[in-house]
């Protein structure tokens, strides 16, 4: 019967007694499940995390320069991860890098919160901040 109108059968439910199958075009059905899966994607929301790195002796300006656009990264709706990388005798000077991250906490809490402490890896130090 399929043949004779140009279609194909297409087994509907293989586990039901007795299989169920249906008269159709298979290329449609591919299509329309493309549709779907391409439409659920669609709604699925990827959030991005933007990093912005310092060092411990870093100057007024470029801490506001670099802040500022870490604003900028949390106002898109990414997540900003701060680092403070050490080099060298710096690792010596920890105190400094944790000033620095508390000021970077000052200059953002108006517009972010800390989503997460990650303290000290390695020769890096970094906080991850969302958006209120």
């Amino acid at each position: 019967m399929a043949q004779d109108v140009g279609l194909d059968l297409v087994e509907v439910s293989p586990n039901a007694v007795p299989p169920v199958c249906k008269i159709q075009d298979f290329g449609k059905i591919k299509y329309e499940e493309k549709k779907k899966q391409h439409a659920s994607k669609k709604k699925q929301h990827v959030v991005k995390v933007k990093e912005v790195r310092f060092r411990p002796h870093i100057d007024v300006h470029d801490l506001d320069t670099k802040i500022n656009q870490g604003r900028k990264f949390l106002l898109e709706g990414s997540k900003l991860k701060v680092t403070v990388m050490f080099r060298g005798r710096e690792m010596s000077r920890q105190d400094l890098g944790h000033d620095l991250m508390d000021r970077v906490e000052e200059m953002l809490e108006d517009i972010a919160v800390i989503e997460k402490r990650n303290g000290l890896e390695g020769r890096r130090m970094s906080n991850m901040f969302i958006a209120k």
